[in-house]
């Protein structure tokens, strides 16, 4: 096994642990959401950020904001759900990557009886199939270039409960979960780290719609011992801790940010 510049602590410079200066980082769904967030702050931490999403106009405008800030962005137009896909634009990119934000995912919530065969290729086609292979890619550029790295894939609070009208959802995020742990096990020879982050219902302007309705926006907060939704900088701290050395002892976990949904 080649030893990996990041598995001696006396080797590290711990001056500034979520420094992230000198990597480079990946991000699926970053043209908007969460996604755009946690490359925003991946950038302000100071990694040279890939934005990857399907359209080019939402990357274009991430990656102008990240460079008038200061950061480094490019992006990459690819749909994380066609193999075919993350064959051509990311295995085939001429880069690799030390830390990939594997957060490209979807949702069509439904009651179980109302589900099609169409729903269900939907959701598991970008939240596990797409999220392993993006993985599988990014970690053979890893192990390949010899860095080591950090795989953070973006999962939920769904992945360790049940919820009404989330069999779909939750079954692609519990199978995440096991993933994770599982890549964990056979990355961690290669000094690669996979964790996930589970956030509870985040406000976005995707989302927000949705918190229009009294009854489901009092029966979510009712589930959230800290009584509050979350907002992407609660997700984007828990992204930036676990790319960075301030990690550097954990993989296979899962870090809920969930104010306490799943401790009840």
């Amino acid at each position: 096994m080649k030893k990996q510049p990041n598995q001696t602590p006396q080797d590290r410079d711990t001056s500034n642990k979520f420094d992230l200066t000198g990597h480079r980082a990946l991000v699926t769904g970053a043209g908007r959401g969460i996604g755009r967030a946690c490359a925003e702050a991946l950038a302000d931490a100071g990694a040279i950020v890939t934005l990857v999403s399907r359209t080019t106009a939402d990357l274009e405008d991430v990656a102008a904001g990240i460079q008038a800030r200061g950061g480094s962005a490019d992006s990459l137009v690819c749909d994380c759900s066609d193999l075919d896909a993350v064959t051509e634009v990311l295995g085939r990119a001429d880069r690799h990557w030390t830390v990939l934000v594997n957060n490209a995912g979807g949702n069509r919530p439904k009651p179980f009886l109302e589900v099609t065969g169409n729903d269900y290729e939907a959701v598991m086609n970008i939240n596990v199939k797409g999220a392993f292979f993006v993985a599988q890619t990014v970690a053979d550029k890893m192990v390949a270039a010899g860095t080591g790295g950090s795989i953070v894939n973006m999962s939920s609070q769904m992945g360790h409960v049940g919820g009404r009208t989330r069999t779909l959802y939750c079954a692609s995020k519990h199978a995440l979960e096991g993933m994770t742990k599982a890549m964990a096990l056979d990355l961690a020879p290669h000094g690669i780290r996979v964790n996930t982050v589970c956030p509870t219902f985040v406000l976005t302007p995707m989302t927000a719609p949705f918190f229009e309705d009294e009854g489901f926006r009092a029966d979510t907060l009712s589930r959230i011992p800290l009584g509050r939704l979350a907002d992407v900088n609660d997700i984007t701290g828990a992204v930036v801790f676990l790319a960075s050395e301030a990690s550097a002892m954990i993989t296979g976990s899962a870090l809920k940010v969930d104010g306490g949904w799943t401790a009840v």
